[in-house]
């Protein structure tokens, strides 16, 4: 089978203050999209990503961050702007998949959806689930060195304290959990004495990928059915299924879904090699896709990061 290049977007987590604002200064189209952000949302975003140059202010800029209505189309036009600027070279995807909110990204880049409308509608994502996380406030945590089953089994037994449900499968060996705040921190409790090698609790607003994200889910859906989505021009590997699609009546359902459903990453990267897949370029902020590449395909897969003008230089 010919050897086939996936381009991968990261989702909530990567974030980090300064992203982008070397690409801004680097790249006149990164630096295009990256303004045009701002002039769509009405807002400074890019004053949030790049943070205050005072180090007295350096915890408000990460608080500012962090806060999931501004984090979410964040991590979109980081990712935006790092395509732009490789957009003239020879390296294009020949499919495409997005961890939770980069599956967005992933649309965007594939022209699926146009800049303006999905900034909008992961602004919109972002704040529908900040609003989600005060109405049934919940929590996640990292499960490592458990096997999946294993894990759901864990929930399973946890869920005597509320609702608690495995909701990132990212790599074998790294399930992240997430529900109500009792039942995950009885889950955390309990997976060392199952075999667990480390629990540890993430610091979210909401529980992401759990039916505590119902009340977000009327509002998106709405937003969903106004929203253009036209054939990408490679394969979406979308998260809930972990198979690829370029129908977008497909693809708005499983937008959706992904509110409420698990991400099956570990399983897109399986079908995406078996569909071809040997390089994969991570676009956007971070590595933390080409590391669950390497955990969950092998080593000797290809991985490339596209965050900074010097990875942009180097590929």
């Amino acid at each position: 089978m010919m050897s086939k290049t996936a381009f991968l977007f990261p989702g909530q987590g990567s974030q980090f203050v300064g992203m982008a604002a070397d690409l801004y200064e680097s790249s006149p189209p990164a630096r295009a999209v990256l303004e045009r952000a701002d002039e769509v949302l009405g807002f400074s975003l890019t004053d949030i990503m790049f943070g205050s140059k005072d180090e007295s202010e350096a915890e408000l800029s990460r608080e500012r961050l962090t806060q999931t209505q501004n984090t979410q189309p964040a991590l979109f036009v980081h990712s935006l702007a790092a395509f732009a600027a490789i957009k003239g070279g020879a390296l294009k995807p020949e499919m495409v998949a997005g961890h939770s909110l980069g599956e967005y990204s992933a649309l965007a880049a594939a022209g699926a959806i146009n800049f303006e409308d999905g900034l909008r509608t992961v602004r919109l994502r972002g704040e529908l689930m900040a609003g989600a996380g005060k109405i049934r406030p919940g929590s996640m945590a990292a499960i490592l060195g458990m096997e999946d089953a294993d894990v759901e089994k864990l929930c399973a037994d946890a869920s005597q304290d509320g609702i608690v449900r495995a909701a990132n499968f990212n790599s074998p060996g790294q399930v992240v959990i997430s529900g109500d705040v009792d039942a995950v921190s009885r889950a955390i409790e309990m997976a060392p004495e199952r075999g667990a090698r480390r629990a540890l609790p993430l610091p979210v607003s909401g529980a992401f990928h759990s039916p505590l994200m119902d009340d977000a889910t009327g509002g998106l859906t709405e937003a969903l059915a106004a929203l253009n989505i036209d054939s990408p021009s490679c394969p979406i590997y979308c998260n809930v299924t972990a198979r690829s699609t370029t129908d977008p009546d497909e693809i708005r359902l499983r937008l959706v879904e992904q509110l409420t459903a698990p991400v099956l990453w570990a399983q897109t990267l399986g079908a995406m090699q078996a569909d071809g897949a040997s390089n994969f370029v991570e676009i956007g902020a971070g590595k933390v896709l080409c590391g669950l590449v390497k955990r969950t395909l092998g080593r000797e897969f290809a991985t490339r990061s596209v965050s900074t003008t010097a990875d942009i230089e180097s590929t």
